[in-house]
């Protein structure tokens, strides 16, 4: 049974023109990087299964180049928005949504204590990636700084999940002619997957998570002040990770 719901499903992914299907991943990206829409859009969802559908490499690369291009247009979008609105966001969140300027102040603090590492990791953090664009933005970080540490991070995430939906979409069409129930393996392929990146974000979330605590005086060497002051009043002294760069 779970082969023919495969077989369905293969079928009308790969019903659709590869073109159009590595377009609309990338356009997933987009919606899923930019401003907050990440919180809502399944962008590894839809990574994850137009490449079940890929059967010749040169598809794949494509995929990886939709999927970073995607990305880095909506982180752009978020940082651009956060360089014209960030202090009106800030302000608006204070008024209407406390825990939202609860998480905003969290990660306002991780950016200013990481430097470009924050951003790295940032891909891989939940709410984080989605945030991390428009306080980047907001704090007058230069654009070119942001992208150098923004695209390695993207071209990671985006080749780990168009690699695991081939590799387990290529799996099963190997064994589904041999192997009665071949789904279970393509299943298994995806599930350890998941749970792999489950485990990594989860290990970096409470790796991190010291760097957003307030019990910390900021970078700028007071508790008080902001971390976009900070960055803003120091543009060309990079953080630790950025010197190591």
């Amino acid at each position: 049974m779970i082969d023919q719901w495969i077989d369905v499903l293969l079928d009308t992914v790969g019903g659709i023109d590869p073109l159009l299907r590595t377009l609309l991943a990338g356009l997933a990206m987009l919606l899923e990087t930019s401003v907050l829409l990440g919180l809502v859009v399944p962008g590894d969802t839809i990574v994850i299964v137009a490449a079940l559908a890929i059967e010749e490499w040169q598809w794949w690369l494509g995929l990886i180049g939709a999927t970073l291009a995607g990305a880095i247009a909506g982180e752009s979008i978020g940082f651009a928005i956060g360089r014209w609105l960030g202090p009106w966001i800030e302000r608006y969140l204070g008024r209407r949504w406390p825990r939202a300027a609860l998480r905003w102040a969290r990660t306002e603090r991780y950016l200013s204590r990481r430097g470009g590492i924050a951003i790295f990791l940032s891909r891989f953090l939940p709410v984080a990636h989605s945030l991390v664009p428009l306080i980047a933005g907001a704090s007058r970080m230069p654009y070119r700084r942001f992208l150098a540490w923004t695209i390695p991070a993207c071209l990671l995430w985006g080749t780990a999940y168009a690699t695991a939906g081939w590799l387990a979409g290529g799996t099963y069409r190997e064994l589904s002619e041999r192997l009665h129930g071949a789904g279970y393996v393509m299943v298994a392929v995806i599930l350890v997957f998941v749970l792999a990146v489950y485990l990594v974000k989860r290990l970096l979330t409470r790796l991190e998570a010291r760097h957003m605590a307030d019990d910390e005086p900021d970078a700028a060497g007071g508790s008080g002040a902001s971390a976009t002051d900070a960055i803003a009043r120091t543009p060309s002294t990079p953080a630790d990770g950025d010197r190591r760069a």
